[in-house]
């Protein structure tokens, strides 16, 4: 529009320029000669550049004056922003929000009870349009048939637990011996979640409106937190699936066990026999010995292990040389022998039970148990693996003078229950004194956690 003036007013002064020079032409006709046709376009051409000059000169102080009118602008709308902010969220019924600054840019934060799960975006902004990006959520009730570790159903396991795996010990003589009439660790039902989980939101769900905002001629799209812009006019939002950018099994990855994506987010579910822990992504055991959750009778041992326990009968050996009489409820004792007995003497004196836990794949070589001597008799002792299953993955080494030490050799992937029998013999002058017989159970989890 304005060049468009500019050229009509260019036009009249060039007529005006004509018309004067054809006056001048006029007046010089009756005293002296006209100018020639080259000097009168000439003339005109320096007309023309004067011109051209002064619009430029136009041109430039419109520019600044658009310029310093856009900068007014802005100052003014920074100045209303600084003060204006979203409305208050409210927290969510059974839960609770995190951040107290509602100005626009600004985040804030929900988080449900123990016992309920967060429907909804767990981050909301305060847009431009003084509004908060998504939906207000809600705190629902977490059904009881879920897997997800608060609430969960044990599998069979007993009552005195013994802890999950640390490195353990016994001393001599009161080494006690383990008839161990023990379930295998296959027996018990632990199945890692299946049906209980809950069933995915329909794909519908996952794609939703982009939030946009028009200003001074521009348009600006997000999305709320956990979807990316997509579409030819940045106008769709599309769920990230997080369990699918960071699966089971690869560093950094958001869950211990079990992943499943919700829209905007994601929720991480635990095995039967795990707590979720407090980060939302860790699984916890169980102690369900410890709790009382356990079916194991008055005569059987509870062990508790990773992600469920077993339920064991300690009951003394029977041997055709030597009878054994129960001394504890780990630990059995051989009667007196007959003098010149020498089946009896070559039995062992005592045997001792002993359960530990350990995951999944555990790395290896690492000290599972050691065997101490509170005293000795004779000039010698030996340490040495007398039998029981799964030798291959065991190993006895001395690490004292009275002490010796049950190594895991080999990992050992689970579900799986071993038994070593680790013996202490102790001699004088080669003739054998005592032995004493340590019975280590070995309770495999099929989860690595």
């Amino acid at each position: 529009m304005v060049i468009r003036i500019r050229m009509e007013v260019l036009f009249r002064m060039k007529t005006a320029v004509v018309v004067m020079l054809c006056l001048h032409q006029m007046s010089f006709s009756s005293a002296q000669e006209c100018p020639s046709t080259h000097d009168l376009l000439n003339s005109l051409r320096q007309v023309e550049k004067m011109l051209a000059v002064h619009e430029a000169s136009y041109q430039q102080g419109l520019r600044s004056l658009r310029k310093k009118i856009s900068a007014l602008h802005n100052s003014t709308m920074a100045i209303f922003k600084a003060g204006a902010t979203c409305p208050k969220p409210e927290p969510p019924a059974h839960g609770r929000r995190l951040g107290r600054v509602f100005g626009i840019g600004h985040e804030v934060h929900f988080l449900c009870k123990s016992g309920y799960e967060l429907i909804g975006p767990r981050t909301r902004v305060c847009l431009d349009s003084l509004k908060w990006s998504g939906q207000q959520p809600m705190c629902r009730r977490l059904n009881s048939t879920d897997n997800s570790l608060a609430s969960f159903t044990p599998v069979a396991r007993s009552s005195p637990s013994t802890s999950s795996y640390s490195s353990s010990s016994s001393s001599f003589p009161a080494s006690a011996a383990l008839s161990a009439s023990s379930p295998s660790f296959s027996s018990s039902p632990v199945s890692p979640l299946s049906s209980s989980l809950p069933t995915p939101p329909p794909p519908s769900s996952s794609v939703r409106p982009s939030h946009c905002t028009h200003f001074l001629g521009s348009t600006r799209c997000t999305c709320d937190v956990g979807f990316t812009i997509s579409g030819r006019d940045n106008n769709i939002c599309t769920d990230i699936d997080e369990c699918r950018l960071f699966p089971f099994g690869q560093p950094g990855r958001l869950c211990v066990h079990q992943c499943v994506n919700t829209p905007g987010s994601f929720h991480c579910f635990c095995p039967a026999g795990y707590d979720l822990a407090r980060d939302g992504r860790s699984c916890t055991d169980v102690d369900e010995c410890e709790n009382r959750m356990h079916n194991c009778t008055l005569e059987q041992v509870c062990v508790n292990t990773y992600g469920g326990f077993q339920c064991v009968t300690v009951g003394c050996p029977q041997m055709k040389n030597a009878t054994y009489i129960k001394t504890s409820p780990m630990r059995c004792e051989r009667n007196p022998c007959m003098l010149g007995d020498k089946g009896c003497t070559q039995a062992p004196n005592s045997i001792s039970f002993h359960f530990l836990s350990v995951v999944s794949n555990m790395s290896a070589p690492r000290v599972l148990f050691r065997v101490s001597a509170a005293r000795v008799l004779g000039d010698t002792l030996r340490f040495g693996l007398a039998g029981g299953r799964g030798r291959g993955h065991f190993s006895v080494q001395r690490s004292g003078r009275q002490t010796g030490t049950l190594l895991l050799v080999t990992p050992i992937k689970g579900p799986a229950a071993l038994e070593a029998e680790v013996e202490m013999s102790e001699l004088e002058h080669n003739s054998l004194l005592g032995r004493y017989l340590t019975k280590v159970t070995l309770f495999v989890s099929p989860y690595e956690f």
